[in-house]
């Protein structure tokens, strides 16, 4: 196992290149793009601010918010838009913090092979058990979005996880 102390850029590197995305809709006309950040929160004017930056490095325990936003090049509606992102391996996904607006949220525990609602999940122990699936447990995250995605228009996508 990796000790994430001593190796912050190849941990973002790694998050990064984990966080490739599959957008499922015709072939080029919707556009994805994601980022892994930070949110850093300061002081301005005696005002209490909250702003986010690129992920430089890492360790264990940051919260780290990945966000994906796509924009339909097309000159019409974009429909059976999928976007699919896997929680970063050494990250544990923050429960309830996945987000879209006018997207059908559902999670994977196997690999991405299976989603389903969250509350609907079950994993089996090591006695061979099932029992309710947790946050910790899901590897990935799917986003169904709902109708169609005008020309032009863009949506996103995000979620935070914690660095084991």
């Amino acid at each position: 196992m990796f000790n994430l102390r001593h190796i912050p850029a190849v941990l973002v590197a790694v998050l990064l290149t984990a966080f490739q995305l599959p957008a499922h809709a015709a072939p080029a006309s919707v556009e994805v793009k994601s980022i892994a950040e930070r949110e850093i929160v300061g002081v301005t004017n005696g005002k209490k601010e909250t702003r986010r930056a690129p992920v430089d490095k890492a360790v264990p325990g940051d919260e780290i918010v990945y966000t994906t936003t796509f924009r339909n090049l097309a000159d019409k509606p974009a429909a059976n838009i999928v976007i699919t992102n896997p929680v970063p391996n050494d990250s544990i996904y923050k429960g309830d913090s996945a987000a879209g607006a006018n997207t059908v949220i559902t999670f994977s525990v196997d690999g991405g092979k299976q989603y389903a609602a969250a509350g609907k999940l079950s994993v089996r122990t090591k006695e061979g058990k099932t029992r309710p699936a947790q946050p910790a447990d899901y590897t990935h995250i799917r986003w169904t979005y709902k109708g169609t995605l005008g020309a032009g228009k863009s949506g996103e996508a995000s979620f935070r996880a914690f660095i084991k």
